[in-house]
């Protein structure tokens, strides 16, 4: 119902299926979605399309869809190789079978292939992430996306934290594990190019980089969020709610913004932050039109001082511990 209703002129060069996990559905659901997203758009135009796959639930059958259906790039929700982290994460899936499900997808002609995996479990040891980078390297994925574990408001894992049954770990040993990441991945070939995202020259996600780029989008599905045309909003979370609001003409909405332009060049200046590229200041300035010092009072020189912006050469950006402490900087630019 929604992909029958996009906004008028909206045409995408990128389409992402995931978040949850589109292979959860049956073989014949799966390829339904497919169909529905290639009626609703001109396929043509689409340079890129992502899907998310769980290597618990990949199938023979959808991968061999993925090609056909016009899907470029499967991203593979690996995690980890190691059983005790596959087991504290709520994987269904061994490490043996994630490299089955590489293979799957490669058998099917799928060469723009990204795999995630986590560092930061609580538990886990300096060899253990040596050893999950060594098999992630071995596999040679054309992308990588790496993410230190974080607890959400809201979730067990952040209830089970705070009632004491879990320990998080400790700041200085994440810092540890995230430089030693970037150190493998490099000396890979990798090009780290945003706070988690590694790529073979040439296949940086295009779909996240127009996130990173303040672009437009339209999200579909209970949460999904869109950016069109100046405005910002998101649909309701529960599935229920989203279902029933579509079948009787009733509001999906949970919100609905439309940024001041201050307030959007500050975000602009976040989401460029997060690519290690960094921003452009000048054409940062003739875009938004606000100087980067009448945006803020002191706080940059402050985190440049704290050594976690760097700024040279006409453009400011992370340092490499800025990177890892990104939510803080930005905190503090919002």
């Amino acid at each position: 119902e929604e992909l029958n209703n996009l906004p008028e002129g909206f045409q995408p060069e990128t389409i992402f299926i995931g978040g949850g996990t589109p292979t959860e559905l049956s073989d014949r659901d799966f390829k339904s979605l497919l169909s529905l997203v290639r009626e609703s758009v001109d396929i043509d135009q689409v340079v890129e399309w992502s899907c998310e796959a769980n290597p618990g639930t990949l199938t023979e059958a959808k991968a061999a869809m993925f090609k056909p259906e016009g899907i470029h790039r499967v991203s593979l929700g690996v995690q980890s190789f190691q059983p005790a982290n596959l087991e504290f994460l709520g994987r269904i899936h061994s490490g043996e079978e994630a490299e089955e499900a590489v293979a799957l997808v490669r058998r099917h002609d799928m060469a723009n292939l990204n795999l995630d995996l986590m560092f930061g479990v609580p538990g886990a040891t300096m060899e253990m992430l040596q050893d999950d980078l060594r098999r992630l390297v071995a596999l040679r994925p054309a992308h990588i996306a790496c993410y230190c574990l974080t607890y959400e408001e809201g979730t067990p894992l952040t209830e089970l934290k705070d009632q004491g049954y879990i320990r998080a770990m400790n700041p200085e040993q994440e810092l540890e594990q995230y430089q030693e990441v970037i150190r493998t991945l490099k000396e890979a070939g990798y090009r780290h190019y945003e706070i988690s995202n590694f790529a073979l020259p040439g296949f940086e996600c295009r779909h996240n980089l127009l996130y990173w780029r303040a672009g437009e989008y339209i999200g579909v599905g209970p949460a999904a969020h869109s950016h069109w045309q100046g405005a910002r909003f998101g649909n309701v979370r529960n599935i229920d709610a989203w279902r029933d609001g579509l079948l009787t003409g009733a509001p999906v909405r949970d919100f609905e913004e439309r940024l001041e332009p201050e307030a959007k060049a500050r975000e602009s200046l976040i989401m460029n932050l997060r690519c290690l590229e960094g921003v452009d200041i000048q054409h940062f300035e003739s875009n938004t039109g606000f100087a980067l010092e009448s945006l803020y009072d002191g706080e940059l020189a402050s985190l440049v001082e704290e050594g976690l912006l760097e700024q040279e050469n006409g453009r400011l950006r992370l340092t490499e511990r800025g990177l890892f402490l990104s939510n803080r900087v930005f905190a503090e630019l919002v």
